[in-house]
């Protein structure tokens, strides 16, 4: 009824569950985070000597989040125009809601699926956003 994608070139999941799941002509993404699919880091993150966060950069965050969708879309043979809804969740939407604003009109300039944003209090690892995607394949992928 449903195939699930794993990928290489995207994160490693931080739990039991795949990158992605196809059923029919519809591919769900699981929660993608912006961490660098190499080195497991969080681009942008400074970490006190203690190793607590210290600061951040949302949109070098951004820019890897939207690169690690782009990574699970491809592998599940989908495009990044293929995205028709997009739920975002930032762990600070005040302080960080316009500059990850203008970093997603930079991304999303033809293909702009319907989103929703989000303010939330925290995510499972030290990321500022997660985005978790539906897309609609084309018939013959």
């Amino acid at each position: 009824m449903s195939d699930g994608i794993r990928t290489d070139t995207a994160p490693r999941p931080v739990g039991a569950y795949p990158h992605a799941r196809r059923v029919g002509n519809m591919l769900f993404l699981s929660g993608v985070g912006p961490r660098d699919p190499v080195t497991n880091a969080i681009p942008g993150n400074v970490y006190n000597g203690d190793g607590t966060l210290a600061a951040y950069d949302i949109a070098a965050q951004c820019r890897q989040v939207f690169a690690n969708v782009r990574a699970v879309l491809e592998a599940a043979g989908a495009r990044w125009e293929d995205l028709v809804d997009v739920t975002v969740f930032l762990t600070d939407l005040a302080r960080d809601f316009a500059a990850y604003n203008k970093v997603y009109a930079e991304c999303f300039t033809s293909a702009q699926p319907c989103r929703t944003t989000l303010g939330i209090t925290a995510l499972p690892t030290p990321i500022a956003i997660e985005l978790k995607c539906i897309a609609a394949l084309p018939p013959d992928c």
